[in-house]
């Protein structure tokens, strides 16, 4: 009976896998990379079109024996490494220690590991995509070029052991530039003022935000700048009576968020979770590769997490909505299928990070999963279902009310339907007071009709200070490498880790700053 060697990156990957290949197949990990180039000299030879120099890697000899070794007794050999650059590079060089011919039907990849996506894959290899293969390589190239050539340049100047690279002096800068943005801040005084208002005079009082000038039937915003000019904003508007101008009853809705790519995971993940983004992509790996559900075995939980792209598979949109029509009934799915646009600088290789069992709900795994896994695939998963239901919907408020010219506004809105939000437990939220803000955000409002005369209670002043720009998180500054094309999915945990880890930048709570060596 012939036998067939399939090769994963990982042991665990290589575990899921096999519960789904019957004993024909011999499973395998190379632990990662195989070959690289060498860490002791630059390893390209610029004199000749830059040709990389690999070699096998440190400490991975015992593993390219016993690959060498399973190869041999094999009938074929199926490369399985992860659907991206990485993976397709270290299958090219998998088959260079083997002596397989890339150009051979030896390549094999899924987005996710169940049991249809795998037998399919072994049922359809395909050669090894040169084009991704050189794309990796001409990043690794530039890599070690760029670190070559400054590291040194850093150990001579400031201290041994640094290192410069293509992302991470980027996002160093990034943040450099931020910490002198907030030093040069500097701050303006304004206030705000509130006006609480009756209609009678044993009713609960409310409050309105002063916005600006009415004049000509136009609305000029305007905050005062200084103690003196709300002093005198407040004695000239105690002359005048408060008379409601325009009440706007209207509604509005708020779709659901796209499914995750990498970069909004990390940032859900670091906003939500409170995750570093090398902890978030840990958690991740584990969910995909596999992780062991009791007498179900080793399961994978997600599909493949470097992605850039919000695309889904139809028979994952046809699992969703099932499992919506059973949770929440037929009233949350929308009736046409949501539509999720990628950004213009996506690639599109894969699916968006989503469940790949829709019988595996995370309050069922519970018990299987360790509190990271837990808490990332309940995130995962409830941003995926709710990407299929309805909008929410909500009645919005707003009331004009003038004190002579001086106009104050109030807006407001409360939940008619909760669509999407019944997933993500949203329900929960008081009704927003905003009285640090503007516009007052509150649907806890008497009745009111255009010319309807108020009874003012008090009037409240409140100096403020504008802010300078927040400090990086790791959300936000994911965010804006992303918004700047620096780097890739897969690169943004390592980079954030790595300036780090070599001091350039500090964290201080969930906020990043630069060191003096930064």
């Amino acid at each position: 009976m012939s036998k067939s060697l399939v090769i994963v990156e990982s042991p665990a990957k290589a575990k899921t896998i096999g519960r789904y290949l019957g004993e024909d197949y011999i499973l395998r990990s190379s632990v990662g990379h195989i070959r690289d180039l060498p860490s002791g000299t630059i390893g390209v030879n610029v004199k000749d079109n830059f040709k990389p120099l690999y070699v096998t890697m440190p400490g991975k000899e015992k593993i390219v024996r016993d690959l060498k070794s399973q190869a041999e007794k094999a009938d074929r050999v199926l490369l399985a490494t992860d659907p991206d650059r990485e993976g397709e590079a270290i299958a090219r060089h998998l088959a260079h220690i083997l002596n397989l011919n890339p150009a051979d039907s030896i390549r094999i990849s899924f987005n996710e590991i169940t049991a249809g996506t795998v037998r399919k894959a072994v049922e359809e290899p395909r050669p090894i995509d040169m084009d991704l293969v050189n794309a990796q390589q001409a990043r690794r190239v530039l890599d070690r070029l760029v670190g070559y050539e400054l590291s040194p340049l850093l150990w001579q100047k400031i201290r041994k052991g640094l290192s410069a690279g293509r992302v991470q002096s980027v996002a160093t800068r990034l943040i450099v530039l931020r910490e002198r943005e907030i030093e040069a801040f500097v701050p303006e005084e304004y206030w705000l003022l509130s006006a609480y208002l009756r209609r009678e005079a044993r009713e609960k009082e409310f409050f309105s935000r002063y916005h600006g000038e009415m004049a000509e039937g136009k609305v000029k915003a305007h905050r005062p700048g200084s103690h003196e000019e709300v002093s005198d904003l407040i004695k000239d508007i105690k002359s005048h009576d408060f008379i409601v101008d325009d009440v706007k009853k209207g509604s509005r809705q708020r779709k659901p968020y796209a499914p995750y790519t990498t970069s909004t995971l990390q940032q859900d993940a670091s906003r939500v979770l409170g995750f570093t983004a090398k902890r978030t992509m840990r958690a991740a790996q584990q969910l995909y590769e596999g992780v062991e559900l009791g007498a179900s075995g080793q399961t994978s939980l997600v599909t493949y997490i470097r992605t850039d792209s919000v695309r889904v598979s139809q028979a994952s949109v046809e699992s969703a909505r099932e499992y919506i029509r059973v949770k929440h009934g037929a009233d949350y799915l929308p009736d046409k299928l949501p539509f999720y646009k990628n950004k213009k600088a996506a690639q599109d290789a894969h699916e968006a990070i989503r469940p790949s069992h829709f019988d595996q709900a995370p309050e069922d795994l519970q018990d299987y999963l360790t509190r990271d896994q837990f808490k990332l695939y309940e995130l995962i998963w409830n941003r995926f279902i709710s990407s299929q239901m309805k909008a929410a919907s909500y009645a919005t408020l707003r009331v004009d009310i003038l004190a002579g010219t001086h106009l104050f506004r109030s807006n407001g809105e409360s939940l008619l339907f909760p669509g999407w939000l019944q997933q993500m437990g949203l329900l929960d939220l008081p009704s927003q007071v905003q009285k640090d803000a503007d516009d007052v955000v509150s649907m806890d409002m008497p009745e009111l009709k255009k010319g309807m005369k108020l009874i003012l209670d008090r009037l409240e002043p409140e100096q403020k200070f504008t802010q300078p720009p927040g400090r990086y998180t790791e959300a936000s500054l994911i965010k804006e490498m992303e918004n700047l094309g620096i780097g890739r999915p897969s690169t943004y945990a390592p980079t954030i880790s790595t300036v780090q880890d070599r001091q350039y930048v500090e964290r201080d709570g969930r906020s990043l700053f630069p060191t003096d060596l930064g």
